[in-house]
């Protein structure tokens, strides 16, 4: 048994995001992890060339390679995991302040009915970015309960650009259906609504509430590692 981690939009450095949740989860329970490059973000692939079936089909080589794994998404990671996951080493799913998407729906679908969207500019080479935020607004909104200012930093130098075709693109599949899932709800997220991770989280096999932002990874990797115990030991 192995864990995937999938990270959300517009960021890059999987393992740097996850790092301090994989850490402890391998120090209690000795398990391994890994974090799946994103194509979709300009991991091993030139900007806007890649889209959301090539981050899933990332994901699915990432499953080949494993006999069993618990796949992990944060937000934008949902969909690619609805869109990779269906395979059978995906034991269970987890989803965090994420989407369970039905086949036909897009990431720009998803959000189309929030009220305050994250504002975005387009480049020349089919990719977009966060626009008009600065590494303190930005973190105010996503990562306001990390105390931490040297991880704030280096959060906001791990945005990145990411192809429009990963926004776009509808999904083919559904993974979650038929899966045991787990929805960790992040109550204090800014950026997606409590109402939108609920619809989602209704879908999941399981839901629990932690009062944290929209990274609990980042400000309490605590919490994120007992609930991923919790589903190594009883799944």
């Amino acid at each position: 048994m192995e864990i995937l981690f999938v990270h959300g939009a517009l960021v890059r450095d999987g393992a740097w995001w996850w790092r301090r949740v994989a850490e402890r989860i391998h120090e209690q329970t000795g398990t391994a992890s890994r974090a799946v490059e994103l194509p979709s973000c300009g991991e091993g692939a030139p900007p806007g060339t890649a889209g959301l079936l090539e981050d899933a089909r990332a994901l699915r080589d990432a499953l080949d390679d494993v006999d069993e794994a618990v796949v992990v998404g944060h937000s934008y990671g949902g969909v690619v995991i609805a869109e990779g996951a269906d395979h059978p080493a995906a034991r269970h799913l987890v989803y965090i302040t994420s989407y369970l998407p039905d086949i036909g729906q897009s990431q720009a679908d998803i959000m189309s009915g929030e009220q305050d969207p994250v504002s975005f500019a387009p480049g020349d080479d089919g990719t977009i970015r966060v626009a008009d935020y600065t590494a303190s607004s930005f973190g105010d909104r996503f990562w306001q309960d990390l105390t931490d200012s040297e991880a704030r930093a280096e959060a906001w130098n791990r945005l990145t650009a990411q192809s429009v075709g990963a926004f776009g693109t509808p999904t083919t599949r559904a993974a979650w259906q038929g899966r045991p899932s787990t929805y960790l709800v992040c109550a204090e997220d800014r950026s997606t609504s409590l109402a939108l991770q609920r619809f989602h989280a209704d879908r999941a096999t399981r839901s629990i509430d932690l009062r944290t932002g929209h990274h609990p990874f980042l400000s309490r990797p605590d919490l994120v590692t007992e609930q991923l115990i919790e589903v190594l030991r009883t799944d």
